[in-house]
């Protein structure tokens, strides 16, 4: 995709109760989809069926000579999307396990550097990582099969792959859902009209109505959520956009996210002051909840409700987010926003307990929010290192000291708010990071 365009989804949602009948007829191809799913997943999530994820054709193959859409009476729009979706997952899987096998690799404190480097090509090239797991023949373009054949030659093969299989062993996860609450659907299984959208069912030739909130129509692949309690239902459309650009934004903005106060500018403007007060409220009801069900544990009682409401207050807390992020970008209007970056989570102390923290306060979410609305208003988002940024004196560069939400330096006497201080820094270091 071009670098100004960028792909967001949009939601359709329902207009008035789904009739009960239509939403089972919907239930049931999520059922069938659910069962393809797993099916996929049982039988090709594991170490032997590596060599047919890439590209997916030996196993779409497979699943036509299983029988398994005839057993289902599945209408093939539906089934090969599951398949595909499943296939997919997997991939996402083994993406996991590798980032996760290549962790333990590099903080491995016997290996050495050799074996280090060999590790991470079986790793990187997927042939080879399939050949090591499964023992067999490796065969590689010239120039990447002279250089395994160098790493090679300096380790102990065998035993570095038996090493590699036993991290696999220990890290994969054969994926298993038990939620049939959507399904994806190909264009030529819908069809709008009517201020509504017609969806093919199981029944040859019949589609069910339901009428939509609004009267856009898309020509691609949809993703469609039910709720059935709710009578209604959601459709997610990814689509293409063309990003924004604008020629009054020239500023450079350093920021720092906070608990409290979502966001602060190297000049001290404030955005999302009400965050706290939003992710405390959430916070202590999850607190509140959690003590409710642990003592009503052993009488069974469901979580439907619980689920609901956590969403309903994480919607608006995430919509709060949003607003102040839009109205940041409107007022500021950056060309170039300078962002710190925490150090990444270690395995204990203190690093790990601060990102962990960080991470219940919805920093993730805010992040990625930011980067996205990045994209589509062509701003460039540039992360600094973290490291003492919020110590470090942003006037003299001495480590300053913080007491009440304020920042002092005892060299110079600078005396700031310490966010303020921090998306100082985040600035300058940024515009010596890129030269300016």
């Amino acid at each position: 995709m071009p670098k100004d365009k960028l792909c967001k989804t949009v939601h359709q949602y329902s207009k008035g109760p789904v009739p009960e009948e239509d939403m089972q007829r919907l239930l049931e191809i999520a059922e069938d989809y659910k069962a393809v799913k797993n099916y996929v997943y049982t039988r090709f999530g594991g170490i032997k069926s590596l060599a047919k994820l890439y590209p997916g054709y030996t196993v779409q193959n497979e699943m036509t000579a299983s029988g398994l859409r005839e057993r289902l009476n599945m209408p093939s729009v539906y089934f090969y999307l599951a398949v595909f979706d499943a296939l997919g997952d997997i991939k996402g899987q083994w993406g996991r396990t590798k980032s996760a096998v290549l962790k333990n690799v590099n903080r491995h404190e016997k290996l050495t550097v050799e074996e280090k480097h060999y590790l991470r090509f079986l790793l990187r090239v997927n042939n080879a990582f399939e050949a090591a797991l499964n023992h067999s023949s490796l065969k590689l373009p010239k120039g990447m099969q002279r250089q395994y054949d160098s790493l090679a030659s300096q380790v102990d093969v065998s035993r570095l792959e038996s090493y590699l299989g036993r991290q696999v062993r220990k890290l994969h996860i054969t994926l298993h859902t038990e939620a049939a609450a959507g399904f994806s659907i190909a264009e030529r299984a819908y069809r709008y009209g009517d201020h509504g959208i017609y969806i093919s069912i199981k029944e040859k030739r019949k589609r069910i109505f339901v009428p939509l909130t609004d009267s856009n129509s898309y020509t691609r692949q949809l993703y469609v959520c039910l709720f059935p309690e709710e009578k209604r239902i959601e459709i997610k459309v990814p689509v293409d956009v063309t990003a924004k650009r604008h020629r009054d934004y020239k500023g450079r903005v350093g920021i720092s996210l906070g608990m409290m106060t979502m966001l602060t500018t190297d000049e001290g403007h404030r955005y999302g002051e009400e965050y706290g007060v939003y992710q405390t409220r959430l916070s202590d009801w999850m607190a509140e909840q959690g003590k409710t069900y642990n003592q009503n544990r052993e009488a069974n009682p469901g979580r439907k409700k619980y689920f609901a409401n956590k969403k309903r207050q994480e919607d608006r807390l995430h919509s709060y987010i949003n607003q102040e992020l839009n109205r940041f970008l409107r007022t500021e209007k950056p060309e170039i926003i300078y962002l710190p970056k925490l150090p990444p989570s270690k395995a204990s102390g203190p690093v790990r307990k601060m990102n962990h923290y960080l991470t219940m306060w919805q920093r993730g979410y805010i992040q990625n929010r930011l980067v996205l609305k990045c994209r589509e208003q062509s701003v460039q988002l540039v992360e600094v290192l973290g490291k003492d940024i919020s110590n470090q004196c942003s006037c003299c560069g001495a480590l300053g000291k913080k007491k009440d939400q304020l920042f002092f330096c005892p060299q110079c006497g600078y005396q700031t708010d310490q966010k303020r201080n921090a998306a100082q820094n985040a600035r300058k270091r940024g515009e010596e990071q890129c030269g300016d």
